[in-house]
């Protein structure tokens, strides 16, 4: 044998693992993190954070009593994207929505039957929406629009009828966003668990100054870096599994996949997490340091580049060509398609094996870094 050398032993790495595992029952700040914080972003995400329209409240300013203007103004009571607040002024519904009370309304004019009756479709009804709500807005003018369509396909004659388009919305009939949303936020609460946890590992060693002690011993570089990161590999499956079944339970999110395969993911995703964290905790040395790089590398790019709130490709394209260093965008995508789709690997395998290699990457750099900082 080589003098310095040292070769792998089962038996130290399995030492290894049960200190560290001992350690992290006796922090409660772990458990904090791997599953209270899980049930509290779940419930932000399924609750709090909706990108759901519903009951958006529209004035509808009929200033025609005839029938077919009543007929209208009932049409959009009837939807359940609107509450109806009925006024007979222009000014009135002017002034609710400078108040913020309205999110737009539609004006039935007074010559609205005349219009109808002849034939005339070109501003046979006003939309007006509150231009400092964007997303709002665009959502009022379209569905006030679809509403008005309907009530003129339904009212023409049979020879002039023009066909109805009837939607349909594959993998989401409901258009819920809680649907997407929660397994974009299961990917948050893993990239939390994997990187925050895992860059305090090796800081936390060298803030007490017990990584000196540790390797005074015959314990390898990969023994240390295994016997640390294989109890948060499991601690991350597990609260994936809780997590998990709160979603589908709790929650009313439906899994269209199987649970090995979200489980096949979540340990392709937990490699380059935890190697991020490695990495960072190396470089660091300090749990502080480390703490904020985590969040400041892992977290955000987590949520804002991986499509789980804003679609990769609505972005500039320099943003673009970032979000394939992020492993969350892998991870989102193959958690949607699990939870959306079922267990499509087409979809699945090529995610997975870009994940595997970020992982690769990472872990290679904190090894190398690693060794050479014990020089």
């Amino acid at each position: 044998m080589k003098p310095g050398h040292q070769t792998f032993d089962w038996h130290r790495l399995a030492g290894l693992m049960r200190k560290e595992s001992l350690q992290i029952m006796r922090d409660p700040s772990v458990a904090l993190i791997a599953f209270a914080l899980p049930v509290i972003l779940l419930l932000l995400f399924t609750y709090a954070v909706s990108l759901d329209i519903r009951q958006v409240p529209l004035g509808v300013v009929l200033q025609n009593d005839g029938e077919a203007a009543q007929s209208l103004a009932a049409a959009f009571s009837g939807t359940r994207y609107f509450r109806v607040v009925p006024l007979r002024t222009r000014r009135a519904a002017a002034d609710l929505l400078v108040a913020g009370r309205l999110r737009g309304f539609v004006v039935i004019p007074q010559d609205f039957s005349r219009r109808l009756q002849s034939g005339m479709r070109q501003g046979l009804v006003q939309v007006v929406g509150d231009g400092s709500q964007p997303n709002t807005a665009n959502f009022v003018a379209v569905y006030a629009q679809g509403v008005i369509g309907q009530w003129l396909a339904a009212r023409a004659d049979s020879a002039t009828t023009a066909p109805v388009i009837e939607p349909r919305f594959w993998f989401n009939p409901d258009v819920e966003s809680r649907r997407f949303l929660v397994p974009g936020a299961l990917a948050i609460v893993m990239t939390i668990i994997g990187t925050l946890l895992s860059a305090l590992l090796v800081a936390r060693e060298w803030e007490r100054g017990t990584m000196e002690a540790l390797m005074a011993t015959p314990v390898s570089v990969v023994e240390i870096l295994a016997g640390k990161l294989i109890p948060y590999f499991l601690l991350g499956l597990i609260a994936m599994l809780i997590a998990t079944l709160l979603s589908v339970t709790v929650f009313e999110v439906p899994l269209r996949g199987s649970w090995l395969a979200l489980l096949a993911v979540s340990a392709c995703f937990l490699v380059p997490a935890l190697g991020q964290g490695l990495l960072i905790s190396v470089l660091g040395k300090n749990q502080f340091v480390a703490a904020q790089a985590a969040l400041l590398t892992g977290y955000l790019p987590a949520f804002m580049l991986s499509g789980f709130l804003f679609e990769i490709d609505s972005m500039p394209l320099p943003v673009q060509f970032l979000t394939h260093v992020v492993p969350a965008r892998y991870f989102v995508t193959c958690l949607q398609t699990l939870f959306l789709v079922g267990d499509t690997w087409a979809l699945l395998l090529p995610d997975m094996g870009a994940m595997l290699l970020l992982g690769l990457v990472f872990f290679l750099l904190a090894r190398r870094k690693l060794h050479k900082t014990l020089e």
